[in-house]
């Protein structure tokens, strides 16, 4: 099957760019006004004006930002594992004939396999 691909023209921080991409265009030109904005934002707090210089800071500037945020997702996920194994502690504790249960089942599952 023949993929869509578009030809999207974005501004990036005063430079034009035909931009090729499959899918929604509307996301690409988020992504470029994402960009641009970041571009824009070191631009105006540091005194270079060199774009490439202005390019790889706002590029430091976004991985900054996605680690941060990875980093919070990992110990949510972290605090999540961990009290939901304490949900599970609780639930084998309040079901007593629970474990038994279990090891009949593995007993007769093994001997179906037999």
């Amino acid at each position: 099957m023949e993929k869509n691909v578009n030809l999207v023209p974005v501004e990036i921080f005063g430079q034009t760019y035909n931009l090729r991409g499959e899918g929604d265009t509307s996301y690409i030109t988020r992504l470029a006004a994402f960009v641009d904005q970041k571009m824009r934002e070191v631009s105006d707090t540091t005194a270079t004006v060199d774009s490439l210089k202005v390019a790889i800071l706002a590029a430091l500037n976004i991985a900054d930002e996605h680690f941060q945020k990875r980093g919070a997702e990992e110990e949510l996920h972290l605090g999540m594992t961990q009290r939901l194994g304490l949900l599970v502690e609780m639930l084998d504790r309040a079901l007593p004939g629970k474990k038994e249960a279990e090891k009949s089942a593995r007993r007769d599952a093994g001997a179906e396999s037999s």
